[in-house]
């Protein structure tokens, strides 16, 4: 029996088409109306984006079918680093697990029993730091039941409990100074992680990119803990489009939608994945792959689309 649900934390900018398509299929979650949902909503930054965000508050006024729903507008523009990190740190030191979204992101109807299982059964484990609700596509072995683990963890809907979350996580000084101690981490941190985590990192800490991702990532490879992830993904990105303020046009991280809808999970302690399966999730971040799935996705653009309509019809009836 779960324990008390983790309320839920709704990132929401400019982009009102996928953030109504986010939202109807967060509703269509099994424990959407025992659920709490907090919708952080963050300013524009000029006035063509003042009026998109308008557009997507008059929205977000009429959404219903959760146990409780607040909203919170920011006056300015935070940027989503920013806004994650407040926002997050915010709610979870009001309930002490939280659950993060984004607005292009496409639930299962059994995400969050998913993730509200895997919270309750890891909250006690220190080498799992987070719970993800994405997988890549990769062969596992089924003796691990429902999950594996991988200390990259992803941002597409995850979930942390109180005392594996602290602002100083994201403190660009602090993992400076880490950096400087071990001269030999950044190589450990590529090997582990993959081989764009470097160059994200340090992208990061010059303040080329506004990523709080990279930083937590960086938080599981020095903690040496761990994500647990879904055999079976339980999320899908709809935000490869122009309209993206951090994707480009083509989703490089592939993977199987669960379309089978199971409410009872099965987990297991936490184990590495074997050499083939570590490798299967490594080479999604190699820039080889990444230009070899581009060449040959655009091959057969009408067949990308094509599958994509019809997974996301399938995730939102």
């Amino acid at each position: 029996m779960l324990k008390e649900l983790a309320p839920i934390c709704l990132f929401t900018y400019n982009r009102l088409d996928v953030t109504k398509q986010t939202v109807k299929a967060l509703k269509n979650n099994f424990l959407a109306v025992d659920s709490e949902l907090y919708i952080f909503s963050d300013g524009g930054k000029n006035k063509k984006d003042k009026n998109k965000v308008n557009d997507v508050r008059a929205f977000l006024k009429t959404i219903s079918g959760f146990k409780k729903i607040t909203i919170l507008k920011s006056s300015m523009n935070k940027g989503l680093a920013d806004s994650i990190i407040s926002g997050v740190t915010q709610i979870i030191e009001q309930h002490g697990k939280v659950i993060v979204l984004e607005d292009d992101l496409i639930t299962s109807p059994n995400f969050l029993d998913f993730m509200n299982q895997a919270l309750d059964f890891y909250e006690k484990s220190v080498r799992i730091q987070s719970v993800n609700g994405f997988s890549l596509e990769i062969k596992i072995n089924n003796s691990n039941g429902d999950v594996y683990f991988h200390q990259r963890t992803f941002p597409w809907g995850w979930a942390t409990w109180r005392n594996r979350w602290n602002n100083k996580n994201f403190d660009k000084l602090l993992i400076r100074n880490k950096i400087k101690e071990d001269k030999y981490i950044l190589p450990r941190f590529r090997n582990a992680c993959g081989d764009d985590i470097v160059n994200m990192l340090n992208s990061s800490l010059e303040g080329k990119n506004n990523s709080w991702y990279v930083r937590w990532v960086f938080n599981h490879f020095s903690n040496n803990t761990s994500a647990v992830f879904p055999v079976s993904s339980k999320v899908k990105n709809i935000g490869f489009n122009s309209d993206g303020t951090h994707c480009d046009e083509i989703n490089v991280y592939r993977s199987i939608p669960d379309l089978k809808i199971k409410r009872e999970f099965t987990f297991t302690k936490v184990k590495n994945l074997d050499y083939k399966s570590n490798t299967e999730f490594l080479r999604f971040f190699k820039k080889s792959y990444k230009i070899w799935y581009r060449v040959n996705l655009l091959k057969n653009t009408k067949g990308r689309i094509q599958v994509k309509n019809e997974i996301v019809q399938r995730l939102i009836p």
